[in-house]
């Protein structure tokens, strides 16, 4: 199923921030392995924070300490995940409450409005950890029915890691605390 094509989304240079799920591995990784490109790409289980930050070229020591600052302004928090949900084509588990994830967001691509998040896709944001993608209803009911019984589960989000793609796979570059 793992097609070298799936990755050609990614380039070289991009970066992203994220939050890690380590909670949700156990349920999620096997499903992710196979229908997720970003999982085979080197990404974990994740809630994206902003997506496509900017070039790796553009991040430096300033970048960086503008990112501690932003981020060690906001605490940490807790998620819990007890439910999926989807968009055309996706699965994906829903993070509640969503509002600290958003903040997060807003609060980057306010700092760094060059960079908005998805790349303007999309109006609203909407946290959450992708499962599964370009997938029909039969397999998105199947995953579903599996997650059920491992659902719920809670994570505590203390950081928000800055990926970089290098033309094969995403690497953690750096991790900055949220405030207490």
């Amino acid at each position: 199923m793992a097609d070298d094509s799936s990755t050609s989304a990614f380039q070289a240079g991009q970066t992203g921030l994220i939050v890690r799920i380590p909670e949700a591995e156990p349920a999620v990784h096997g499903w992710r392995e196979r229908l997720d490109p970003s999982a085979r790409a080197g990404v974990p289980a994740h809630v994206t924070v902003l997506f496509p930050f900017l070039d790796e070229s553009r991040i430096d020591a300033l970048v960086h300490a503008a990112l501690a600052n932003v981020l060690g302004r906001h605490p940490a928090f807790d998620l819990r995940f007890e439910r999926c949900g989807r968009f055309p084509g996706v699965l994906h588990l829903v993070p509640e409450p969503d509002t600290r994830l958003r903040q997060l967001t807003e609060a980057i691509a306010n700092r760094w409005p060059e960079a908005p998040p998805y790349g303007g896709r999309f109006a609203e944001i909407v946290p959450h950890l992708t499962i599964a993608q370009g997938q029909e209803g039969p397999v998105l009911e199947a995953i579903e029915a599996d997650l059920a019984v491992r659902l719920p589960f809670t994570s505590h989000v203390s950081s928000v890691e800055l990926i970089v793609h290098d033309g094969t796979k995403w690497q953690e570059r750096a991790s900055f605390p949220l405030g207490e």
